[in-house]
């Protein structure tokens, strides 16, 4: 009997909330017929899968409704393999590569599978090395895991997590308003320690730009120095060009430090520029941006926390 059955109460085979590995084909299959709300592709995967209600109020330890963490789980690790994407909050769709994997008609979609596709090696390990599909397998990527150590699996674990969350941070963010945009900008920066206070912060940020905010704000409380802000709400690459711009606004307002913030990323280009003039310039990619949200705690609230512990072996010393 599969992870995925349990015997019911009459002696058959009942499925429970299947592994979020194994909704992977069937999310994709979905998102084949067309656009997707996340809430819609619950019910009609529950259905799919013929959950009972008391699957569907299975929840997690840390009280999240198990079948939903699923499906959320499944739809990242797809959309990081470049399989399906976002256009507007709470929608998903098919992307042509996703298209693609549905033509070759593949009998099972899971982390092995994913692994071809360099950007979610690179999600997945950090390496961007695809790696080549076997035809017989059916070990999960996480045998793998089982060598490891329960502290280690913990670690991953948590790592795991916190590149999930940041990647749905990031979507959200792309797809909201550039007033939203202006305020979160505001909000991490002040949290982050720049900006004396919020309200003076708020002054500072706040000239409407091209799917973004630009301004000047305080280094710190004192007002000491300042730094002048240049936020851009895309989705494609900010490239040199865009960076010398922002270069040639500081020299403007003499200003000799500068942050750049986007929800995409940028080119090499714009990076060895940056190493290499003399004004001090930090780049904030999308990931970073999503990162520093979860560590400074904006736009994210603590659902679970686990506290580990080890021997204490002054305590155990006769």
């Amino acid at each position: 009997m599969s992870s995925s059955e349990r015997e019911d109460d009459t002696g058959g085979v009942h499925i429970a909330v299947p592994d979020f590995q194994d909704i992977m084909l069937p999310l994709l299959r979905l998102a084949g017929e067309g656009e997707q709300s996340f809430n819609e592709s619950l019910e009609k995967l529950a259905e799919e899968f013929q959950l009972s209600p008391d699957d569907l109020n299975e929840l997690m330890p840390s009280g999240s409704p198990k079948f939903r963490s699923r499906v959320s789980w499944a739809k990242t690790y797809l959309k990081k393999a470049g399989l399906l994407e976002s256009r507007k909050r709470g929608f998903f769709n098919i992307t042509e590569r996703g298209l693609e994997v549905l033509k070759e008609d593949p009998s099972v979609i899971d982390v092995d599978f994913l692994m071809q596709f360099p950007e979610f090696a690179e999600f997945r390990e950090g390496s961007g090395k695809p790696r080549k599909i076997r035809k017989r397998r059916r070990k999960r990527a996480g045998s793998r895991k089982e060598r490891l150590t329960p502290e280690e699996r913990l670690e991953r674990a948590h790592d795991e997590l916190r590149k999930g969350l940041a990647a749905e941070i990031l979507d959200i963010v792309r797809n909201s308003s550039p007033e939203f945009f202006e305020r979160l900008v505001v909000d991490l920066l002040v949290r982050m320690g720049y900006g004396g206070s919020r309200e003076d912060a708020g002054s500072a940020i706040g000239r409407q730009g091209d799917g973004g905010v630009d301004g000047i704000i305080k280094e710190d409380r004192l007002g000491l120095d300042v730094i002048y802000i240049q936020a851009k709400r895309w989705n494609s690459s900010v490239s040199r060009p865009e960076i010398q711009k922002f270069v040639g606004a500081l020299q403007g307002k003499r200003a000799k430090k500068g942050i750049f913030i986007t929800t995409s990323d940028f080119t090499a280009g714009a990076r060895e520029y940056v190493s290499k003039i003399d004004s001090r310039i930090v780049l904030i990619d999308g990931m970073q941006m999503a990162n520093y949200m979860i560590e400074h705690g904006v736009g994210v609230t603590e659902v679970a926390y686990y506290s580990v512990k080890k021997i204490d072996n002054d305590y155990f010393s006769e």
